[in-house]
C-alpha cells in the first residue's frame, strides 16, 4: 500500500520562505516523477511543480517560476518544495504527487497518489 506524509506548511509574512517536503513509501521511488499542486479557496487545483524520477528535469508553473525549486532525495524516498519571495496569492492547500511514469506532467489527471494536503498561509 502505498502512503504519502507531508510536512512544512504553516504561517509566514509576505517576502519569507518555506519549504513543503513529501515522504512515500510502498512503491519503487526511482520508477517515478514527483509534483506539487495546490487549491486556494474556490479555486481548482493548480500545478505547481513536477521534477523527473531522476531529478534532471524539472518544470513550473509560470506564476512560482524562479521563486519555487522542486527537488528529490532517491535515498530519502523524499521530495522538497522550497518557497521564496513569498506572496499572499501563494495562499493554498499543498498537495504533493506521485506521477504515473519517469517524466513530469503538468496534468493532475496523470498523477497516481497524492499526499493528505497541508495548508500554506502567506500573510501581508
Amino acid at each position: 500500500q502505498v502512503h504519502l506524509a507531508q510536512s512544512g506548511g504553516g504561517l509566514v509574512q509576505a517576502g519569507g520562505s518555506l519549504r513543503l517536503s513529501c515522504t512515500t513509501s510502498g512503491l519503487t521511488f526511482s520508477d517515478y516523477a514527483m509534483g506539487w499542486f495546490r487549491q486556494a479557496p474556490g479555486k481548482g487545483r493548480e500545478f505547481v511543480a513536477t521534477i523527473s524520477w531522476s531529478g534532471e528535469q524539472t518544470s513550473y508553473a509560470d506564476s512560482v517560476e524562479g521563486r519555487f525549486t522542486i527537488s528529490r532525495d532517491n535515498a530519502k524516498n523524499a521530495w522538497y518544495l522550497q518557497m521564496a519571495s513569498l506572496d499572499p496569492e501563494d495562499t493554498a492547500v499543498y498537495y504533493c504527487a506521485v506521477g504515473s511514469s519517469r517524466v513530469g506532467t503538468t496534468s493532475w489527471t496523470l498523477y497516481q497518489f497524492w499526499g493528505q494536503g497541508i495548508q500554506v498561509t502567506v500573510s501581508t
